[in-house]
């Protein structure tokens, strides 16, 4: 019976492994914006360097189009728009986890995970760490090794990411600010094409939110319906 699930354990670790987890976020919203009538509108970066990024570019885009859905107007320059939308994003280097898993036949399931933790402290980022990688691999949990079938407890070690998206609104010439949001979120990824995007998904949840309330979005996989 052990020789059995011995060889089917890497079957059964590469099908939950495969398995698309739900991206989870913090978010909160202060906010004071006009009835949307038409108001034109312009997305710069924090950082005014990254203003011709072709990355940065692709996620403003992404901003642009949630704000035109709920009846915002694009301007063709920030100098022609009444309000200028600020973002800034970025993941930080990690931090290593310990995790200790008690010895003995424990079966396959996942190991722990990872729930929402207090973001006590957090602060911003000032420059983004850019991070590389593929896919849709945020918020996938450690899991128990089946192949240690002994009575000594199993040490297992995993890095986690912070990652934030900011965003400011405020009106052209008088810098009067109408909105402040901060999406934060904890993954063992630090790919900036999975995090930002879902960032922006939290952060247009329910926009622009009641104001100074913090809430918790889950953003489904695709294919199915999120919360």
């Amino acid at each position: 019976m052990i020789r059995f699930l011995k060889y089917a354990a890497p079957i059964a670790l590469l099908t939950i492994a495969g398995c698309a987890e739900p991206f989870q976020a913090r978010v909160s919203r202060y906010q004071a914006l006009p009835v949307p009538q038409g108001q034109s509108f312009a997305v710069v970066s924090d950082d005014p360097r990254q203003n011709s990024s072709l990355e940065f570019q692709t996620y403003a885009n992404m901003v642009a189009n949630r704000l035109q859905q709920v009846g915002y107007v694009r301007a063709g320059t920030s100098t022609g728009a009444n309000l200028i939308v600020s973002i800034n994003y970025g993941v930080d280097r990690g931090r290593e986890k310990i995790r200790s898993t008690p010895g003995g036949f424990g079966g396959f399931g996942y190991g722990g995970g990872f729930g929402y933790s207090r973001f006590g402290g957090y602060g911003g980022f000032g420059r983004p760490y850019y991070g590389y990688g593929y896919g849709r691999r945020a918020f996938v949990g450690g899991f128990y090794d089946p192949f240690l079938f002994d009575d000594y407890n199993t040490v297992e070690s995993y890095t986690v990411y912070n990652s934030q998206l900011e965003m400011t609104i405020e009106r052209r010439g008088t810098h009067e600010r109408v909105f402040e949001g901060k999406a934060q979120a904890i993954s063992t990824d630090n790919d900036l094409t999975t995090l930002v995007p879902n960032l922006i998904d939290a952060m247009f949840t329910g926009f622009p939110g009641n104001s100074g309330e913090t809430v918790k979005i889950t953003i489904a996989p695709p294919g199915k319906t999120r919360r």
